[in-house]
Parts: C-alpha cells; structure tokens; sequence
C-alpha cells in the first residue's frame, strides 16, 4: 500500500491497514515531512512529535519531491506494483504532475485508490477537523445546554472518516478477489463531511422524524433519563440507564425507594418529562458518598457506570507505549515503529517493493 496522505485520517487508515499486516510505503515532501512531524511539543527523544507518532507505525519512508521528474518517476513505480494508493492531495494536485488516478488505474487492473477529501470529490476546500465538526453539526449539539459550541477533544471527524476509508477498501478487495473489477469501480471516494454527518446517527434522526433541530445536552441525553454525569463527593460519574426496569433497581441501589415506585417515572418518557426533578433528587444523593463508593453499589445492581477518568488513569491498563502508540483496537499487530523522515528512502529507491521481503 502507497501511502500519500498526511495529517490525520489518511496516515490513521494506512497505519490501521498496515496493523491488520498492509506493506506500507509512506511518501512525503522533503525536509519538513507529514505536517504533524512538526505538530508538538511533546517530541521525544528523536524529535518526532506525539501527534506523528500516533498513526504512523508499520510503516517505511521515503521523501520525494513531486516537483521532481525524477521523483514522480519513482512514485509511478511504486504504484505500478502496488494494491492500493490512499491520497488526500487537493484536487489536480497529482494530476499537473502526472501521477493521475484514473491513468494508473487503466493501467493497474489489480489497483485500488482512495481519495480522502474533506468535503467530496467536485470540492477543493481543505478538509479540516475542527472545520468538518463546525459545518457537520456536531459543534451544535456539543457542550453545555447554555454554553458555546464545543468540538470533540479528540478530531474524531478525522478518525471516523479514516476507519470509513479502511472499511471501504477493504471491501473493494474482497470485490477484487472475486474477479476482475472495472477502474472506475475501484476508485474510492471518502468524504470528511459526508463521514461526520453519516455518524449523526440518531441525532440526525431525531431530526428527521420530529422536524425540529437538535439542542446541546451537555452531558445528558436527549432521549433517556438518567443518563449522564453526576458529582460525587471526589468525583464526576456516569450512571447510563438503558431501560425501565434498569431505572428501578438503579432508584433502589441508590437508596431512592419513592423514586423506585413513582408511576410518572415508571417509562422512560415519564423521566424525560420529569427529568430536572429526578437528576435533581439522584444528584444530591449521589454527592454525599465518593465515587468508588457508588461504583460499587451500582455494579453489584448491574447498572452501567463508570469514574470520568483522566487520559493517564485510561492509559493504565491499556497495552500502549510512547512510541508505538496505542495497541491495535482490531487484531493485528505492530512490527514497525514509526519511520523517521526518508528512513527508508535509499533503499526504496533501488528496489520499490522488494524491500518488504527482509522485514
């Protein structure tokens, strides 16, 4: 697999696609590099940044300089021999340097190519996060009820278009394996913003169906009671009620009998109704006992809870490492760590592919 993308949701699905045992060349501009190699601090000791580090394992590098004739030459090359090419270049970018995709995929007839845009082919805005969260709805139902539009602390509009990516290539090469495949079917097109309102899932239903715009909850939720945080004497918790008969033991495992048996509260639009009474009454219980106090009352109940952890104490006992990031969530494996800037140039160089023979 080629790989000509940079920042997050291409180099993400590469290096998800080389955990799952993809060989992966990874291309980039000289000198500087994939923009996130500079994207910190935190560096670390070889001065790659964090933000590098965190999807760019299992693969080689090379700098090339499409500018180059030489240099496109060698991409051509590459991609002759090659499954698939991920890119996230801005329209005709590749094209004015002769690397176009329809071309190489004529030639290729075992090539697949995907183009991570950030909002559709015939667009040549550039697709970023923060951007994508802003006009994708997200910000708007994101953050305290009262309060401003918040993004998500993670570029999860990134992410989810990478893991789309992944599932769409994938899927194009079982289709390939079943038989011959027409070029045009093996062009792939990912979106950011078409991934990020896809992903509005229920939300962008709910709107649907009622005709009326989504609201921020803050940390509730806009179809069920109780669900969403509440302070305990050191900490905040979840409490995540799913289901009526969940509500009553949850009342019960809190020492809320009146609760437990109110009719109003019984379904779970009645607690919709009532919501600001009910959080009212369970949070001023909740806050007189510590957090590992009501953790384990309420898994004794077999209601699902959980602490508001900080990042380090989530990290704990998770199989993660400062340089090979964290472990694949999918079954693979990490065989490489991430390449420094042309690590692997000279050698790709003289013999393209063949280089993944000695690994």
């Amino acid at each position: 697999m080629l790989d000509l993308t940079r920042i997050l949701a291409g180099p993400y699905a590469a290096m998800v696609l080389g955990d799952l045992g993809a060989s992966v060349i990874k291309v980039e501009r000289p000198m500087k590099g994939d923009d996130t190699r500079g994207w910190g601090p935190p560096f670390n000791h070889a001065r790659q940044s964090a933000y590098y580090l965190s999807v760019n394992r299992n693969k080689l590098s090379i700098s090339l300089n499409l500018d180059r004739p030489a240099d496109t030459q060698v991409v051509r090359k590459l991609i002759a021999e090659a499954d698939v090419v991920i890119e996230n270049f801005l329209p005709g970018t590749l094209s004015k340097r002769r690397i176009d995709a329809a071309t190489l995929l004529t030639r290729n007839p075992k090539l697949i190519w995907c183009t991570i845009t950030g909002f559709g082919a015939g667009s040549s805005r550039p697709g970023y996060d923060f951007v994508i969260q802003a006009e994708s709805g997200w910000m708007a139902i994101t953050g305290e009820a009262e309060g401003e539009p918040m993004k998500s602390g993670v570029a999860l509009a990134d992410l989810i278009a990478g893991k789309d990516a992944v599932a769409a290539i994938l899927a194009a090469l079982l289709d390939r394996a079943r038989g011959p495949v027409a070029a045009e079917d093996r062009r792939i097109w990912i979106s950011l913003a078409h991934s990020a309102t896809a992903s509005l899932v229920n939300v962008a239903q709910n709107a649907l169906v009622s005709g009326k715009d989504a609201k921020r909850w803050g940390n509730a939720h806009p179809n069920l009671v109780p669900y969403q945080t509440f302070a305990a004497s050191d900490r905040a918790i979840v409490i995540a009620v799913g289901s009526d008969a969940q509500w009553k033991v949850c009342a019960m495992a809190l020492g809320l009998p009146k609760l437990a048996a109110n009719p109003s509260l019984a379904t779970n639009a009645g607690r919709l109704k009532n919501r600001g009474k009910l959080v009212a009454q369970m949070q001023a219980v909740i806050a007189r006992q510590s957090a590992s106090h009501w953790m384990t009352v309420l898994d004794r109940a077999g209601i699902p809870c959980g602490e508001v952890r900080t990042v380090r104490e989530a990290l704990k006992n998770v199989d993660a490492s400062p340089l090979y990031g964290v472990s694949p969530a999918i079954p693979g494996t990490v065989r490489l760590p991430p390449p420094l800037l042309n690590e692997h140039g000279a050698e790709i160089r003289k013999v393209g592919w063949k280089i993944f023979e000695g690994l």
